[in-house]
């Protein structure tokens, strides 16, 4: 076996184990959008039907409770489908999931008055979704 062969076979090697650390990252990132928008799914009914479950009296950045329910409730509609096309590896999906994840955790931040603990664990979990896909979803990552 010649030098050149060994050093293409480790590069290959070297290549397949990022390949595998990418297309974990891109799993964990399509599963915590999911699972992101459903619990926004959930949360913006219950702020839609029973607000007593949050925090009484908060005081929010603009308008009231049953309006971030409707906005919360769509952001998790729209992460739901993000997180269908992620693991297909298209550069769309990918940009979209960054795009969705980075409202949503800006609509966190203001959500905080409602469920302080939650917004806080939901503004987390968007932010490894989007290192996720903007680490490891690269096109370059995938050609060949």
């Amino acid at each position: 076996m010649s030098v050149g062969s060994e050093e293409r076979s480790a590069s290959a090697a070297a290549r397949y184990e990022d390949d595998d650390v990418a297309g974990g990252w891109l799993v964990f990132a399509a599963l915590m959008l999911g699972l992101a928008g459903a619990f926004n799914i959930i949360d913006g009914i219950i702020a839609l039907s029973k607000s007593k479950f949050f925090t009484h009296n908060a005081t929010y950045v603009f308008s009231d409770l049953r309006t971030w329910g409707w906005i919360v409730l769509g952001l998790g509609i729209i992460q739901t489908l993000a997180a269908f096309a992620v693991p297909n590896r298209a550069q769309w999906a990918r940009w979209f999931g960054i795009a969705v994840a980075g409202l949503n955790a800006i609509a966190q931040l203001v959500w905080i008055p409602a469920y302080p603990l939650w917004s806080i664990s939901m503004f987390a979990v968007d932010i490894l979704v989007i290192y996720g896909l903007a680490v490891y979803g690269s096109k370059k990552r995938y050609a060949r």
